[in-house]
């Protein structure tokens, strides 16, 4: 394939990830309220979408029922440590001027506020998942692999490549990097298993589906960084 080909091919998986953090670059820099820039960002992430990416989207998982399991599975994983030790998540290995605090960011008058929230959780659960997949594991595990990564099937393997998306899959997550880790490798066996990104997509969703529940319906806010 000609390198303008690849290149070309290459945006339709990563232009939503870039998008999407560039928006949050961007809101550190620019003073706009959260109620205005959660929504520009989720309008400027979908249309990413929309425009780079549609026809790389599978709705169509093989495995729909292990899928939702690994998703409920991965969202206990995430909550699991805080819950059986109370003081976890303060340890220096988490909570410190590299990695952040596990606290939310919100201001309290957002938490009541049902547009804002209704964003946030559309963002989380049907935006997120869809571009996250298409970067991590649809791209870079491939293009660690191999730079012309069209050339290699999805859910390939090599232990670097897993490994590796998997550590910077951590790495965005801050204060929650281990548990972050665990997802990474969890959502990377599932591709490597299934060769089919739609399971990996609706993985995702279905754990940022049962957090975000989890955050409005017991207040836990600080998982919503």
């Amino acid at each position: 394939m000609e390198k303008g080909k690849r290149n070309a091919g290459a945006v339709a998986w990563i232009a939503p990830f870039v998008v999407f953090v560039g928006c949050m670059a961007i809101e550190k820099l620019l003073p706009f309220p959260p109620q205005v820039f959660y929504p520009m960002r989720a309008a400027l992430s979908l249309a990413a979408i929309l425009i780079f990416s549609r026809r790389l989207i599978s709705f169509a998982p093989s495995q729909v029922l292990g899928s939702v399991a690994l998703g409920i599975a991965v969202f206990v994983i995430w909550i699991g440590p805080d819950l059986l030790w109370s003081g976890w998540r303060h340890l220096w290995l988490f909570d410190n001027p590299l990695l952040g605090s596990p606290k939310s960011s919100l201001a309290p008058d957002l938490k009541s506020n049902t547009w804002f929230l209704a964003v946030r959780v559309f963002g989380s659960v049907a935006l997120v998942p869809v571009l996250e997949e298409l970067f991590w594991r649809g791209w870079l595990m491939r293009w660690l692999i191999d730079q012309d990564f069209w050339r290699v099937p999805l859910g390939a393997y090599t232990a670097l490549s897993f490994w590796v998306t998997a550590l910077l899959f951590a790495s965005e997550h801050g204060s929650y990097w281990e548990v972050g880790l665990i997802t990474g490798a969890l959502y990377g066996w599932w591709l490597v298993r299934t060769r089919n990104l739609a399971n990996c997509i609706l993985a995702h969703a279905v754990t940022n589906g049962c957090l975000a529940a989890y955050v409005l319906a017991a207040g836990q806010w600080q998982y919503w960084l």
